[in-house]
Parts: structure tokens; C-alpha cells; sequence
């Protein structure tokens, strides 16, 4: 529980300044809705303008794109690339930064054990995300029933806008297992960005090319917000396999971890 707390405590400044980057983001985007959805048919002309490959990069769907769920989606796309920096970020740092910092003898040498280490950080990792998304979701539905005159399913809302943490939970995880199989990260942010990016240009890959395959190997197109707003559920094999790689990436983080040689220097 010492553990537990004290990686609470060291991932709160973080936290907070991801948080608020998160709503600003979120009120940025959704501050244009009023103006675009009064001019939604100039707005919609524009678009056509632009070739149906890069649409398809930035998600931008003509049908929906004027309607508050439909730009939501279009913004939410945003949202979620930021959160899993955040993920990757965590994910990356739970193990590492001992090495990193010089104090993994120190760690090490108390009465517990290093799955008892690995459960404390990822917990309050977990835990960090957990709080962050839902102040976020707060305010996104606060957002949202500002900008809007007419009614939207929330419900539909919600499951969007829980996506992100389910997307994050993947890239915690992989990052969790990088940590774990790596035996010094000098430094986090550079390889969480490239890692983060290349499943995102991967992800704008596959929808430029329309290749159905690429949805398996890229946490961003897990969740399509256009299957979410028609059918208002998830696609349950995106779920399992959800589980499955995120259950085989911290069992084996576990397993690195306690047979791995950890310097301190």
C-alpha cells in the first residue's frame, strides 16, 4: 500500500497537467460546432473538396461529420492519440525509472517481493489513468451539452469517450512490457512518441488504403465510433482480443521482471 501511494503521489503533477491538456483540447475543437453546424452545408461543400484518402487519414465522415456525435468523433480521434501518450508514458516509466534514477538497489531491498513492486506501480498507473479519463468525461459531457441545441444520445456519447481508456489500457500495457524487457531507457518520451505515432500513422494507413487487416495491429482502430454511434455496443472480437493482449503483456512483464538483472547503475 506504501508503494501504492507513493507512485500516486509522484504520478499526480503528471496527471493533473494531462488531465487539463485533455479538456483544452477537447474545448478547443468542440467550441467550433456552434459556427460549423450553422453553416453546416458550406461546411460539408468544403470537404468534398479535399481528396477521399486524406479524409479517410483524418477520420471525416460527410454523413455525420455536422452532427454533434460525428464531430465529436472527428475531435475524439485527438483525444485519444494525446491519452496514449500519457499510457505509454506510464507504461514506459513504471520499471525503468528505478534504473534510471539510481534507486533500484534501494527498492529491491525491501521485505517484498518484485511482483509485489510490478502490482503497486501498475496499480497506481491504472489508477492515474482511471482518474484522468474520468474528469475528462465530465467535462466532455458538460462540453458537449454547452455547444449543442438539440438533444444527443448520451449513452453513445459515453461509450465514445470511454474508448480512450480502454486504448490506453493497451498502450499501458505495452509499455509495461517494454520497461520490463528493456534494461536501460535513458530516456521515455522519445521512444513513447515514436511507438504512440507509429500505430497512429499505421491506423491512418490502413483507412487510407481500406485495408479491413490493419484493425488487428493498431489499439487505434479498435474502437470505430462509426459501428459505436449505429449499433451503441462495441465490437465484441476487438474486446476479446482486447483482453487477451493486454492479460499476455502484463503476465509477461511479470515473468521479465522478477528474472531479469536490475542495475542500479
Amino acid at each position: 500500500m506504501n508503494m501504492f501511494l507513493h507512485e500516486l503521489q509522484a504520478y499526480r503533477k503528471s496527471t493533473f497537467i494531462w488531465t487539463l491538456s485533455l479538456v483544452a483540447v477537447l474545448v478547443l475543437f468542440m467550441s467550433m460546432f456552434p459556427s460549423l453546424s450553422k453553416d453546416a452545408a458550406e461546411f460539408k461543400k468544403l470537404l468534398e473538396g479535399y481528396p477521399e484518402s486524406v479524409r479517410k487519414a483524418f477520420g471525416i465522415s460527410l454523413e455525420s461529420i455536422t452532427s454533434l456525435l460525428g464531430f465529436y468523433s472527428y475531435v475524439f480521434a485527438y483525444i485519444v492519440l494525446c491519452g496514449s501518450i500519457q499510457a505509454m508514458n506510464l507504461g514506459l516509466s513504471i520499471l525503468s525509472k528505478e534504473s534510471r534514477e539510481k534507486t533500484a538497489d534501494f527498492l529491491l531491498t525491501k521485505p517484498v517481493t518484485r511482483q509485489q513492486v510490478v502490482t503497486a506501480k501498475l496499480s497506481a498507473a491504472v489508477t492515474s489513468l482511471a482518474a484522468t479519463n474520468l474528469f475528462y468525461l465530465a467535462a466532455a459531457v458538460i462540453t458537449a451539452q454547452a455547444v449543442s441545441d438539440v438533444s444527443f444520445d448520451k449513452q453513445i456519447f459515453v461509450l465514445i469517450s470511454l474508448t480512450a481508456f480502454l486504448v490506453e489500457c493497451m498502450f499501458l500495457a505495452l509499455g509495461l512490457l517494454v520497461s520490463a524487457a528493456l534494461s536501460n531507457i535513458k530516456s521515455v518520451l522519445p521512444l513513447s512518441l515514436s511507438m504512440v505515432f507509429g500505430f497512429y500513422f499505421l491506423n491512418m494507413f490502413g483507412s487510407v488504403i481500406g485495408e479491413k487487416a490493419f484493425r488487428y495491429f493498431t489499439p487505434f482502430n479498435y474502437y470505430d465510433t462509426a459501428y459505436i454511434i449505429k449499433h451503441s455496443a462495441y465490437e465484441a472480437r476487438f474486446i476479446i482480443i482486447e483482453i487477451v493482449l493486454v492479460a499476455a503483456g502484463v503476465l509477461a512483464s511479470y515473468i521479465i521482471y522478477a528474472k531479469k538483472d536490475i542495475h542500479a547503475v
